[in-house]
């Protein structure tokens, strides 16, 4: 008798193949895979023009066709790019049929905390690293993916440690994703309860039992350091005993003690310090009990320091890898103003002048850069085994990472996966990855041919110097996305 989970797992499969190629698709699913085919205009100008910087850094990378639709939005460019970007602001009004059909095959991500403990660790890891993949190659909700990566390195959890290898699907789902772009706050509070943050960074046993037991400081530390006020946001060791005593009593149901209830997080008043407690200069009184938790809340998640060191990264992500003070100053403003809306500070960042200026510096993160040059191509792909292990050898994969403060967004960090990335680039353009297909003369053909296909993946028409490189090769895709300009965005 086949059991629920194996009826899962074998419909992912049976998915995963009729989504590889239209014509072995259902009907109903065979006309969101069937690309139009009338050409388009690609970029035309010497340097990254307007849409193409606005796209490729709010997006994992223009497809064939963005440029022109975003052109289209108005005859006015910088109208069209407005519209473009308050579009990508509020997800929730754009339509995304065609990567929420892809990912029905991905049922077992969608279940409870406790259901998940039903299924392989392995098979949800695969599962949530497809998944990942797919959102950024197909969504058209290119901004909220973007942020879930950001937000996924922020509230990092390596999926490795104890149960987080099950409840690791329920953060993504009900923490990162359903607050990428809304309420940091309540993002901070969503995290601060989620099953995974509880067993990844030891709060389930942060307990107090007697008068002199000393609180596990391990999230208190990493609440401050990295999730809110950062390294340099002016706390002290003894404040982050006292948010320790704070958060006391918390603790998600674990499959090492309990049969039932698995995953599920319970406040237990005999474990929790209910004495006064001193944080930043303020006093959280006694007797609060679990509304300990919102007090502390309240106190750090609109914080001065927590709007820099938030400010900061966004403007290292969308603007440069030493954010400029300027940018930085408006960013953390507007986030206080907001009350720590993330749509409104994002929308303030890019207004900012150095937003709009500088462009093309930012060099792609290994998962940034795989998932570009399949928007890029237009290639179609199961999001699989053959990708999840690119990723890992760049050094990049997802849900994967040990330590609290996630993978590094800097361009020394990662140039040393430069060779994995031709390598990828050459797999690619020959189709030699299994799950993933491309059609590099239906591309040339949407683009009008070989220049465009060129000003397509570089944003602008090559340089002398590239016209003679590329002239030379037997092959230009593979050198087009090996090119040193398609590693930035």
């Amino acid at each position: 008798m086949i059991t629920r989970r194996q009826f899962v797992e074998l419909g992912g499969t049976l998915a995963a193949v009729s989504a590889l190629a239209c014509e072995e698709a259902p009907p109903q699913l065979a006309s969101l895979l069937t690309p139009a085919t009338e050409p388009v205009a690609p970029p035309a100008s010497d340097d990254v023009d307007l849409v193409s910087h606005v796209v490729g850094r709010l997006s994992f990378g223009p497809r064939p066709r963005d440029h022109a639709n975003v052109r289209s939005i108005d005859p006015d460019t910088d109208r069209a790019v407005e519209r473009y970007v308050d579009a990508q602001l509020a997800p929730e009004a754009i339509d995304d049929t065609a990567v929420e059909t892809r990912l029905r095959r991905y049922g077992e991500l969608e279940e409870s905390a406790g259901e998940l403990y039903e299924y392989k660790e392995q098979v949800l890891l695969a599962s949530l690293t497809s998944a990942a993949i797919l959102r950024a190659r197909y969504s058209e909700r290119q901004l909220h993916a973007v942020m879930v990566d950001f937000w996924t390195d922020h509230f990092n959890i390596d999926s490795a440690k104890g149960d987080c290898r099950w409840l690791k699907a329920a953060d993504d789902r009900d923490v990162i994703r359903a607050h990428a772009l809304g309420s940091f706050p309540e993002m901070l509070r969503a995290s601060s309860l989620s099953p995974a943050m509880l067993w990844y960074l030891d709060g389930r046993v942060n307990r107090y039992g007697a008068p002199g037991d000393r609180p596990n400081e391990n999230y208190a530390r990493e609440l401050l350091e990295l999730h809110t006020l950062g390294v340099h946001g002016g706390y002290t060791q003894q404040d982050v005993m006292e948010m320790a005593r704070a958060l006391s009593g918390w603790t998600v149901r674990s499959r090492r003690e309990v049969v039932f209830g698995l995953g599920k997080v319970e406040f237990h008043p005999e474990w929790h310090d209910d004495g006064e407690k001193h944080i930043l200069g303020r006093v959280i009184p006694a007797g609060l009990g679990s509304r300990d938790l919102d007090a502390v809340l309240d106190l750090i998640s609109l914080h001065p320091s927590t709007a820099r060191h938030l400010a900061t990264k966004l403007c290292r992500r969308f603007i440069a890898d030493d954010p400029p003070a300027t940018a930085v100053d408006r960013v953390a403003s507007t986030f206080v103003s907001s009350r720590g809306n993330i749509a409104g500070t994002l929308r303030a960042l890019f207004a900012t002048p150095e937003f709009m200026r500088v462009r093309r510096t930012k060099l792609k993160r290994p998962f940034h850069f795989v998932v570009s040059a399949l928007r890029a191509t237009d290639a179609r792909t199961d999001g699989g085994p053959a990708l999840h292990e690119m990723l890992r050898r760049m050094g990049h994969a997802p849900y994967q990472y040990p330590t609290p403060d996630g993978y590094a967004d800097d361009e020394t960090s990662w140039l040393g996966t430069l060779l994995w990335r031709w390598n990828f680039a050459a797999a690619l353009a020959s189709n030699r990855i299994a799950g993933t297909h491309l059609e590099p003369a239906a591309v040339r053909s949407t683009l009008g041919g070989e220049a465009g296909l060129r000003a397509h993946i570089l944003a602008r028409r090559p340089t002398v110097a590239e016209r003679e490189i590329l002239a030379a090769a037997p092959d230009s895709l593979p050198l087009l996305l090996a090119s040193p300009a398609f590693q930035r965005y």
